[in-house]
């Protein structure tokens, strides 16, 4: 399956936030894309979801625009803070995952079988009756990847999903992920740049408009910037002007 982004602009009101944005992306990759705050990587993502409608250019799978095309995705937001006190425990909530599959307003037991199946995939079977409010912060994230999972996407976009769990959690996600790529495409919105381009195939460094490479060199490059003399993680923003000047890579600018 190949989602293909061609001369995507999108503006708020007079500020424009993407310019001329261009990739091709095939669901047998991992995309992990980078970018600074406001640089329009959450835009993005939403345009691709249809959330919102593009002002210019065209967004199509396998040809056919997305406008047309159903449950095509599963989305995992950047936000996915719960009341903890809120009575709902982890089977009922990847069960909402299925709400577009349900027959005469009734989950069937075809629904609540892919419940369990997603649960088993991200290793959360065993906590189905715990309430979602009693897990961990990582524990929560493998509920709401299995609740994305249920509705039999082909490709799983996630927004930041590790920005509130310690690195131990964020490798654990991450190769929950990885394992989950082999069936499905995975696009990933994250800050931790030295941790998502270690599993990436592709990078995109957004800006209003994009950078994209793919392949060994990239991330070689990007280990070799990622800390400065202190030991401190670079800014992304010079992190990628080292990549982009690097003279062993040819990134595509479009």
């Amino acid at each position: 399956m190949i989602l293909e982004v061609k001369n995507l602009s999108f503006s708020y009101d007079k500020d424009r936030v993407l310019e001329e944005i261009n990739f091709t992306y095939e669901s047998s990759d991992f995309l992990s894309i980078i970018g600074p705050n406001g640089g329009g990587k959450s835009t993005l993502l939403k345009l691709i979801l249809n959330i919102l409608t593009p002002q210019n250019g065209d967004i199509t799978i396998d040809n056919i625009p997305i406008k047309n095309l159903k449950n095509r995705f599963g989305y995992v937001p950047q936000d996915t803070s719960i009341n903890k006190d809120f009575p709902i425990n982890v089977f009922d909530t990847v069960l909402m995952g299925r709400i577009g599959q349900k027959t005469f307003g009734f989950y069937t037991k075809e629904d609540k079988k892919k419940v369990y199946e997603a649960l088993k995939v991200v290793g959360m079977d065993k906590y189905e009756k715990r309430k979602i409010g009693e897990l961990s912060g990582g524990q929560r994230q493998r509920v709401f990847i299995a609740r994305a999972l249920v509705c039999d996407a082909d490709i799983l976009i996630l927004d930041e999903p590790t920005a509130s769990i310690d690195t131990e959690g964020q490798i654990k996600i991450y190769d929950l992920l990885k394992e989950i790529n082999q069936t499905k495409g995975v696009i990933i919105v994250s800050h931790d740049v030295n941790i998502s381009i270690a599993y990436a195939t592709k990078i995109a460094y957004i800006n209003k408009t994009i950078f994209m490479h793919e392949g060994s060199i990239a991330k070689e490059s990007f280990y070799q910037t990622l800390q400065d003399k202190n030991r401190h993680i670079c800014p992304v923003e010079v992190i990628a002007d080292n990549i982009c000047n690097h003279k062993n890579i040819k990134w595509h600018t479009k």
